[in-house]
C-alpha cells in the first residue's frame, strides 16, 4: 500500500512542477511581448540609396 501512495505523490509533484514551469514560461512570454517595440514592415529606400549600397 505504501508504494502505491508514493507513486501518486511523485506523480502529483511532477504535475505541479510542470504546471509551475508552464506558468513561468507564460509570464516570460508576456513580459517579452510587453518589452518589444512594435515592429514595422521592411524598410523602404529610394533607388538612389539602393544604387549607393550596391557600390
Amino acid at each position: 500500500m505504501a508504494t502505491r501512495s508514493r507513486t501518486t505523490f511523485q506523480k502529483r509533484q511532477k504535475e505541479m512542477a510542470r504546471a509551475e514551469k508552464q506558468r513561468d514560461k507564460a509570464a516570460k512570454r508576456a513580459q517579452k511581448k510587453d518589452q518589444e517595440p512594435e515592429r514595422s514592415g521592411p524598410e523602404e529606400i529610394t533607388l538612389e540609396e539602393a544604387e549607393l549600397l550596391r557600390s
